[in-house]
């Protein structure tokens, strides 16, 4: 291609293109998000938050990657990040990442950044070294001792299995040999405030870096993406951020988009209502439906209704259906992989599937459905249960999935295993009898 030939698209820009053109419906929370950047930041009606949440599938991604494309529309500096970057060193790099591609670079974040991750790596190299076996390898031992040693300091999150997978022995052996890094000249006691307390040394400069760049931009706008996956490291941060005089002034041409599945932790944004615009997602209407379904070329009525049936309206139903109209075990599969995709463990996960049997349940109702004494027992079942997003109505005795997590969870049962979806209502009718019985 000559220096004078148009440049080609990459492979990314097509595809990009074409998902935007298949995108259909959502017109109004399209609205409302463009309108905002329409109002001064100084005007009542101007929201500096915006959170989207709805339930796995109903398509927050997609409406976050359209908002990001509108807010580009009106000059914004935009970045965003999902469950990937799980801590605040790993957001602000990914933001600092994406602002340098832009042309604005965040230096002196990218600089305490890198001497963070150099200090980390030190840190653990010298705590794996003091371990080494004597074939002179890090053993796996060292290195779960480097691990904890950084723990301690607060260098790494805990969540999920690790917070209880590591011997209390180990993670005191690892402080005790952090101290010993963290000993000698000033530069290393900095690295070690630095890796003790990342948020508290790393934000001041992030928001200094983005007062200096909003001022060269007419607005700034950050996406955070899953943020039911990355709020218990991040919610309390964030609105930190949000808090006068802790951290610094943040500029008034930021907006800041957060979705996830729940809604927002009140203990942490209860007073900051005003500042936030709540944007639930419902399913797609029957014209959203459709339109989605006529841009894949499936317009035969029967067809058209079976989809409708089947999917509810919930848009990744609608679209895997739209692949193949035929699919209905594959769509149920995808649907129900994605409702309970924050979820590892294959025995809640099952527990999760046989609770959708009854269409409300209360904790007696829990335990006939996973019955607490068999091979699959669920520690806690009926509290964790509670903790899922698509559960309605919680502890009144009368929870329920919502209509559109519930009925492919049904559907994959049935057609999986016909004979547990025998015994599991069978067990259920008996449960219900002996009510019947007793109230009687």
């Amino acid at each position: 291609m000559s220096p004078s030939s148009p440049r080609r698209p990459s492979l990314q820009q097509i595809v990009e293109g074409q998902r935007r053109a298949a995108f259909v419906g959502r017109e109004a929370e399209l609205d409302l998000f463009r309108a905002n950047f329409a109002l001064p930041p100084e005007d009542p009606r101007h929201r500096f938050v915006f959170h989207v949440r709805g339930n796995a599938g109903v398509g927050k991604t997609s409406l976050v990657r359209e908002w990001r494309e509108a807010a580009g529309e009106f000059g914004a500096l935009t970045a965003s990040a999902d469950e990937s970057a799980d801590s605040v060193p790993d957001v602000l790099a990914a933001i600092a990442g994406q602002f340098a591609e832009q042309g604005h670079p965040l230096k002196a974040l990218d600089r305490l950044l890198a001497t963070y991750r150099r200090a980390l790596h030190d840190a653990a190299g010298r705590l794996a070294a003091d371990n080494e076996t004597s074939a002179g390898g890090p053993s796996p031992g060292a290195l779960a001792a480097a691990q904890a040693g950084l723990i301690a300091a607060g260098a790494i999150p805990v969540v999920g299995a690790l917070a209880g997978g590591i011997d209390p022995a180990v993670v005191a052996r690892g402080a005790g040999g952090l101290r010993a890094v963290f000993g000698g000249r000033a530069r290393q006691q900095e690295e070690a405030l630095l890796l003790a307390e990342p948020v508290r040394v790393l934000t001041p400069v992030f928001v200094a870096e983005i007062g200096r760049v909003a001022d060269a931009v007419p607005w700034v706008a950050l996406f955070l993406d899953t943020f039911e996956r990355t709020a218990p490291q991040l919610d309390r941060w964030l609105a930190d951020l949000l808090t006068p005089g802790r951290y610094g002034g943040l500029p008034a041409n930021l907006v800041l988009t957060l979705a996830g599945q729940r809604r927002l932790d009140p203990v942490h944004w209860g007073d900051r209502g005003r500042l936030v615009a709540d944007v639930p997602l419902g399913p797609f209407t029957e014209e959203e439906s459709r339109r989605l379904l006529t841009g894949r070329g499936v317009v035969a009525e029967p067809a058209v209704r079976e989809v409708l049936r089947l999917s509810g309206g919930l848009p990744v139903l609608v679209s895997t259906l739209a692949a193949n109209p035929g699919a209905a075990g594959e769509a149920n599969a995808t649907a129900v992989e994605r409702f309970l995709a924050g979820e590892s463990d294959p025995a809640r996960r099952a527990a999760a599937l046989a609770c959708a049997l009854p269409r409300r349940f209360d904790e007696d109702l829990v335990a006939v459905a996973v019955p607490q004494d068999g091979p699959h027992a669920v520690p806690g079942l009926y509290d964790w249960l509670h903790d899922l997003p698509f559960v309605a109505e919680p502890y009144t005795g009368r929870s329920r999935y919502h209509a559109v997590v519930r009925a492919p969870m049904l559907r994959l049962q049935r057609t999986g295993s016909p004979q547990r979806w025998k015994a599991a209502h069978d067990r259920l009718a008996e449960a219900f009898a002996a009510r019947r019985d007793a109230a009687a």
